[in-house]
């Protein structure tokens, strides 16, 4: 296991959708791990954009005339391709990211899933459904879910082949093209992903990789996709919303986050510091749904900082392609420059570091130790902003009800974690937290696996939903088709329009009142 070949980088540049991409102006992508140079990518234009949707226009014609369960069948074999090549993605993976092999493990996991759970149960989602009419008998309701169109993806570098293809798949099963602009470091994840679509059978126009920057090709996508779906910053997400509102066409993403966990008296502390150190530091922190605050109530909090700060000292950094590391590498420059800077200003202003605190050049130039820290404020930058990185703080409470305040109190709401004396009151505390996923005795994972289930931001963590009916009904439009079986609304033969008027009330009363109305 190691960083793939030259061979394999040039196989998977041809599938880009860019006529003639050897000529093409490119961009270095660096082994995260290393520094050193991997290979190129072409750099798309807009005019890349514009050609590939016309492709894809055409090719969805085409595409939505198979059936659901042809549809289905193709997805299913590119799941049977990605376990029998998982060790070759996650190489591409941990080249690309730098993260370490449990992290690039866990983006196999979620695809496996979500290809599983929509291939199916797509058939079903995507039926025609029969609905109670205006008069029972009398009129026949059904609504029918028609394909968007072509569904643009714009995806992050921090889970490039989750945040790319896991919301792809359902898309493609509604009958959809997609055209997707992968992050501009992380592209070969979403192309090695690609060639395993195509083995399976599906059409190559149909799903489409531009690879470039997102000034251009993330606003060309914008600019003439049918929806729109996209994982990134908050900020981000503003600003392509009014665009998208601009247009008058759906939009949703996954966002930011300050993700909190609970602790209370009577959780099991040791089991609690063991798994946050894989709620906060996984992937290197740089994960959305990842912890940055964990509020403790204060009879444990010092018992819990002490087995926590434990553990994190324990971990072991490494850059290995293989599953001996706990965390791996930050991603960028920008990265490390943001955690050290959120960390020093944390230091400067009064606030206490328990564990980790250093950049780590000795094992590669990205590396920056897991980090707990205490005593942090408001005024500190790592306070309320989003570090993204490996970074934690412990804040004592009095009671339970101050933690789930505190816990609110962000423009936020993506994920948090509860951990209590019982299961019920941890249930009892998740009900309270204004998140779109609450996890009770874990950090993060059992929501974000349980595909049958939405997974999305409140407030400024995000709009829409992935995962369940709301992640493959979002992209279709619902249309209404309704047939009077009898008569319609204009009055029957003999009766007179005044007549028929004064009827109308108390036959729609009666109407109601029948049972399942």
């Amino acid at each position: 296991m190691s960083a793939p070949s030259a061979a394999d980088f040039d196989r998977l540049r041809q599938l880009v959708a860019i006529d003639d991409p050897d000529s093409r102006p490119t961009r270095t992508i660096d082994e995260v791990f290393t520094g050193k140079p991997l290979t190129t990518i072409p750099i798309g234009t807009t005019e890349d954009v514009t050609a590939a949707f016309a492709k894809a226009r055409a090719a969805q014609q085409q595409w939505v005339a198979r059936s659901v369960k042809e549809r289905a069948a193709i997805i299913e074999r590119y799941r049977d391709l990605v376990i029998a090549n998982r060790d070759f993605l996650m190489d591409v993976c941990q080249a690309e990211t730098g993260k370490a092999r449990s992290a690039a493990q866990e983006e196999i996991l979620d695809i496996m899933l979500n290809a599983r759970y929509y291939a199916r149960r797509a058939t079903k989602l995507l039926a025609s459904k029969r609905v109670p009419g205006l008069l029972p008998g009398i009129v026949k309701t059904v609504v029918n879910h028609h394909p968007k169109g072509v569904v643009g993806v714009i995806s992050p570098w921090n889970y490039p082949m989750t945040l790319s293809i896991s919301d792809a798949i359902p898309a493609l099963l509604a009958g959809n093209a997609v055209v997707v602009k992968p992050d501009s470091q992380t592209p070969y994840c979403t192309l090695a992903n690609a060639e395993l679509l195509y083995q399976a059978g599906l059409p190559r126009d149909v799903f489409a990789v531009v690879p470039g920057p997102g000034s251009v090709v993330g606003t060309a996508i914008v600019n003439q996709c049918d929806y729109l779906m996209f994982t990134g910053s908050s900020a981000t997400g503003r600003s392509l919303a009014e665009q998208c509102g601009s247009r008058l066409i759906g939009f949703s993403a996954e966002l930011g986050g300050k993700n909190p966990m609970i602790v209370t008296k009577g959780a099991n502390l040791s089991e609690v510091a063991k798994a946050a150190t894989r709620a906060c530091f996984s992937n290197a922190g740089q994960l959305c749904i990842s912890i940055e605050r964990i509020y403790v109530e204060r009879d444990v909090a010092d018992e819990f900082a002490a087995k926590f700060a434990e553990q994190v000292r324990a971990m072991k950094l490494s850059n290995a392609y293989d599953f001996s590391a706990d965390m791996g590498s930050l991603i960028s420059e920008d990265q490390i420059k943001t955690v050290s800077n959120h960390v020093n200003d944390a230091k400067v202003k009064g606030a206490k570091v328990i564990a980790g605190g250093n950049a780590r050049p000795d094992i590669g130039p990205l590396f920056f130790e897991p980090t707990v820290l205490t005593d942090v404020t408001d005024e500190m930058e790592c306070g309320r902003n989003e570090t993204f990185g490996p970074v934690v703080s412990i804040y004592p409470v009095d009671t339970v009800d101050e933690a789930i305040a505190r816990a609110n109190d962000t423009e936020y709401g993506l994920n948090a974690s509860v951990w209590a004396a019982s299961k019920a009151q941890g249930e009892a505390i998740a009900a309270k937290i204004k998140s779109g996923t609450v996890n009770v005795d874990e950090g993060y994972a059992l929501a974000f696996g349980s595909t049958a289930a939405p997974m999305g931001g409140m407030k400024a963590s995000g709009v829409g939903r992935r995962h369940g009916a709301d992640g493959i009904l979002k992209y279709t439009e619902s249309q209404t088709v309704s047939t009077a079986r009898i008569l319609n609304l204009d009055p029957p033969l003999g009766i007179s329009a005044p007549l028929w008027q004064r009827l109308l009330t108390p036959m729609i009363r009666v109407v109601q009142a029948l049972p399942g109305r």
